[in-house]
Order: C-alpha cells, then sequence, then structure tokens
C-alpha cells in the first residue's frame, strides 16, 4: 500500500507540474502574440507618421516584457524618427546590453544618434567597436565612411565605403558617397564612375537628381571656352589625380571640347550624351590593365565596358537621366520594349 501511495502521488505531482508547464508555457505564447500585436500595430503608426502613438503602443508591449530586443529597437527608431535622440540611445542601449537579436539596426540607430547630438567622434568609436564586435556589416562600415566624411577624413570615409560595396554591391548611398567623395577631392572621373553606377541603381528619386547634376557638372566642368580667342578651348587638368586616371580625365575633357567639332554640328546634347557616355566608358576598358585591382577597374570598369559594346547604351542613358531630363522620361514612357530587352540583358551579364 505504501509503494502504491507513492506512486500515486508522484504521478500528481507529475501531472501537477506537467500542467503548470503547460500553463506557464500558454502564457507565455500568449504574451508573445500580445507582444508580436502591438509591435504591428505599432509599425503602422510609424509607417503613417505617428510616432507619439507609437511609442504609446509600444511601450505596452514592453509592460509585457521590458527586455524585448524587438520592441526596445523599434521604439528607439522611433524616438530617432521624431527627432528625441537621447531616448532612442537610451532604447539602443537596451538591446545592445542583451547582445542578441537586433544588434545592428540597434548599434546604427545609437551611432546615428550620436552624430545628430553633435558626438561625431563617439558615434564613430562605436562603429568602429560593432565592426570589430560583429565581423562587419555594410551599413556599418558605410554610416562609419559617412562620418568620417563629415569630419573631412575623406581616406577614411573612401576605406569604409568601399568596404560596404564590397559586402553589398547593389547599395546605392555607398555609391553616392563614394561620387561625393571624390567629387570634394577633385577627381572627376571616379566622381563619373561612382555617380553613372548610383543612377543605374536610383535613377528616379530626389537623390537621383543631385547625382544627376554632379554627373553633368564632371563631364566637362573643366572645359571652356576662350572669349578672347575664337575657336579657343581651355581644358583644365586636375593637379591632384593619378597618372592611372591621368589619362582618362583628359580624354573626358577632349570628349566634352569635342561638341563645338563640325562632325557634332546639329546633334542635340541628349545625342551627345548617349555618344560620350560610350565613348568613357570605352575608353575605361581600353586603359584597364590585368594588374589593376582596384574596385574602379575590377568592378565598374567591366560593367561599363561591356554596356558601350553591347546595344543597351542608349537605353540605359535614358534610363539614369530620366530624373533630370524630360526627354529622357518621354523616351521611357515610349519605348518599354527596349526597358525590357535592356533587363534581359542585365541578367544574363
Amino acid at each position: 500500500k505504501t509503494l502504491i501511495y507513492h506512486l500515486q502521488t508522484t504521478m500528481k505531482i507529475i501531472q501537477t507540474g506537467f500542467l503548470i508547464a503547460i500553463v506557464l508555457f500558454s502564457t507565455t505564447i500568449f504574451a508573445q502574440s500580445e507582444i508580436e500585436a502591438f509591435v504591428q500595430e505599432g509599425i503602422q503608426y510609424h509607417d503613417s507618421g505617428d510616432y507619439e502613438k507609437a511609442i504609446e503602443t509600444y511601450q505596452k508591449a514592453l509592460k509585457l516584457d521590458p527586455k524585448s530586443t524587438l520592441v526596445n529597437y523599434e521604439i528607439a527608431l522611433s524616438y530617432f524618427t521624431k527627432g528625441d535622440h537621447k531616448e532612442a540611445i537610451k532604447y539602443s542601449d537596451v538591446v545592445l546590453k542583451q547582445n542578441e537579436d537586433y544588434l545592428i539596426p540597434a548599434y546604427i540607430t545609437k551611432g546615428s544618434s550620436l552624430d545628430m547630438l553633435g558626438k561625431t567622434k563617439e558615434s564613430i568609436k562605436l562603429f568602429k567597436k560593432a565592426i570589430k564586435k560583429t565581423d562587419g556589416h555594410y551599413l556599418l562600415h558605410y554610416n562609419l565612411g559617412l562620418n568620417y566624411f563629415k569630419t573631412n577624413d575623406l581616406d577614411a570615409a573612401e576605406e569604409n565605403v568601399l568596404k560596404a560595396i564590397e559586402l553589398n554591391p547593389n547599395h546605392s548611398s555607398s555609391h553616392l558617397m563614394l561620387a561625393h567623395i571624390h567629387n570634394q577631392k577633385g577627381n572627376s572621373v571616379q566622381t563619373l564612375i561612382a555617380a553613372h553606377y548610383f543612377l543605374f541603381l536610383e535613377p528616379n528619386s530626389n537623390r537621383a537628381l543631385e547625382a544627376y547634376a554632379m554627373l553633368q557638372n564632371n563631364f566637362g566642368g573643366n572645359v571652356s571656352k576662350d572669349e578672347n580667342k575664337a575657336n579657343t578651348i581651355n581644358i583644365l587638368l586636375s593637379s591632384n589625380n593619378d597618372s592611372q586616371f591621368g589619362a582618362a580625365e583628359l580624354m573626358v575633357s577632349m570628349l566634352e571640347a569635342s561638341k563645338s567639332l563640325e562632325e557634332n554640328e546639329g546633334k542635340t546634347d541628349d545625342e551627345m550624351f548617349v555618344q560620350n557616355t560610350e565613348k568613357f566608358f570605352k575608353i575605361l576598358g581600353e586603359l584597364k590593365k590585368k594588374k589593376d585591382k582596384e574596385i574602379w577597374w575590377t568592378f565598374y570598369t567591366p560593367f561599363f565596358y561591356d554596356l558601350a559594346k553591347s546595344e543597351h547604351l542608349e537605353t540605359y542613358c535614358k534610363y539614369i537621366s530620366q530624373i533630370g531630363n524630360e526627354n529622357s522620361r518621354k523616351w521611357i514612357a515610349e519605348n518599354e520594349s527596349q526597358l525590357n530587352e535592356f533587363d534581359k540583358w542585365l541578367k544574363t551579364n
């Protein structure tokens, strides 16, 4: 009887423990479900621009789980977007201290908040720490490069932006930043190359208008007519451009100067843009040497050279210039089939 009694007691304890575990598990699942529902609701408020309501909703989720990395990141993002950078840092730190999920976006939110508060040097230290801790991520390198650019350390900015492109070649912001870096350095060829690729990735945005203007300014911006001498054109070459781009810079200037030649008389600006873009890309391809290992020659030039030799160069030119050229927008609207053929070419090259 004693043995049976003990067995019955043990079974009751096991059953009770099992029931408690089920209740706890069910409670956890229910709480997690509630948290996810609050987060989705908060995201909707955030996306509609109602950051106060989003934060209020996220706070309800935090009551259920104060250490939730998801909720703390989302609330940090809403505080950052509404301009409360101190609070954004506070909630980002909750995520970072746990060293689990959402580390990279939390680092980016905190680093960007420090920068917005005028603590750019602290932001740089944070991003360097984050890169070391996470083995790097293109957005960490990009934001570090952006901060170096703001402090006018252009070489460090370029180093990190190039790393970002290496990790994610389709990150348009990195190509735009690279164009800005070399535009500030006065390197027209590198500026043109990076601006071209940015416009290829992002042709129809406010930033594209900025990049298109940069493209126009650097293609022949150093060419001017001599008002005192008829038929005389002056070309001012950059003094800080290294030898690997010196020949390309000279050729670009000569292409711009060629607009005044008799053979180009009567051609529109749009026609000259296509013609000179093709020649520029072919010049790059012809200048490329096997020993060249930099991104300009290993990543950009092969793509542009193949494009220049294809049947799609005009389509490309219309595509990247649509933001700043009404004729290009009209051409695109009327030539959908050529855009489709260009897309097919891109997928097979």
